[in-house]
């Protein structure tokens, strides 16, 4: 990666002339009209809930574009929140499209502004993370039992629905089934679990066939005009973990597409996981930025376009 191209195409933070909702771990989020949100997706990473003070070059179009690859895909499985992501197409008059198109431009998307539901839907399909780490204390993941001698990183029997609250600042809690159904009525808590499991087995099974293979992931869903929708990010570096097919060994750690390059480093590096985090060596950013970059070509056979 040539160094003085990935610094050009960094964008940490933007400035848009528009109404600011949020600006998030890694996205920042503006009002643009009736019912409409622009979403742009940053190179900010955040890691064990901490954003950290070193941006991944490439990372937000990685995001942006995967997102859409993927809701392209599973649009029959559930409508999403995608209105457009090509700024021309936006509906905002020439000056603004052409004075911003470098910070928005392969990482923006303008969507249907959902009354996001408060539940991480978390899949996991593997035995990896804290989802290992809960197994070796309690025999179980989030409450649910599994059977005993299972390996690290060893593929579940079948994939598990572990839900979580979303926490603005802070770490997200794990929640049971019954605590979704508290927060958004039964009906559609059993949708959006079964939604979730289907979406992430579709994405599985497709995702092998590139050569990878999904260990987990989380999805959030919203509701526009009382319509149940996909929405935020799907299946993405950030929302998952991927791992390469090919050097794939239940037992042990796997080599990683996705930001556990960063936090394999800052777990060895001693820190505490509380704010502010650590600047990430140059090898590090290099090496998640291939990866990011990597896992899109293999799952759209398409170059990245973030220009």
């Amino acid at each position: 990666m040539n160094s003085m191209t990935a610094r050009n195409q960094i964008v940490w933070e933007t400035s848009l002339p528009l109404p600011l909702v949020s600006r998030g771990k890694v996205r920042d989020i503006y009002a643009a009209g009736d019912d409409k949100l622009l979403m742009v997706t940053t190179d900010r990473l955040s890691a064990f809930d901490v954003v950290l003070p070193t941006a991944i070059p490439y990372k937000g179009c990685v995001l942006n574009q995967i997102s859409l690859f993927w809701f392209e895909k599973f649009k029959k499985l559930v409508p999403n929140h995608v209105m457009a992501s090509d700024v021309e197409k936006m509906g905002f008059d020439k000056n603004f499209a052409g004075e911003y198109r470098r910070a928005l431009a392969g990482r923006s998307i303008l969507v249907r502004r959902a009354k996001p539901l408060p539940v991480e839907c978390v899949v996991r399909g593997f035995l990896a993370g804290s989802g290992w780490k809960d197994y070796l204390k309690t025999g179980a993941v989030c409450g649910q039992r599994l059977p005993p001698g299972l390996r690290q990183c060893e593929e579940l029997p079948r994939p598990l629905f572990t839900p979580a609250t979303k926490a603005a600042s802070g770490h997200d809690q794990n929640i049971d089934f019954a605590e979704v159904v508290k927060l958004v009525g039964r009906s559609l808590a059993r949708r959006i679990r079964d939604l979730s499991l289907k979406i992430y087995q579709e994405g599985v099974r497709y995702a092998k066939r590139k050569g990878i293979l999904i260990a987990d992931t989380k999805f959030e869903f919203g509701l526009f005009r009382d319509r149940l929708i996909l929405i935020d990010e799907v299946l993405t570096p950030d929302s998952s973990r991927f791992w390469p097919k090919d050097k794939y060994k239940a037992g042990q750690d796997q080599p990683s597409f996705d930001k556990q390059i960063v936090r394999n480093f800052l777990t060895e590096s001693g820190w505490n996981q509380e704010p502010p985090g650590p600047e990430l060596p140059e090898k590090i950013v290099r090496r998640t930025s291939q990866a990011y970059r990597d896992v899109f070509r293999r799952l759209t056979g398409k170059e990245l376009a973030c220009v």
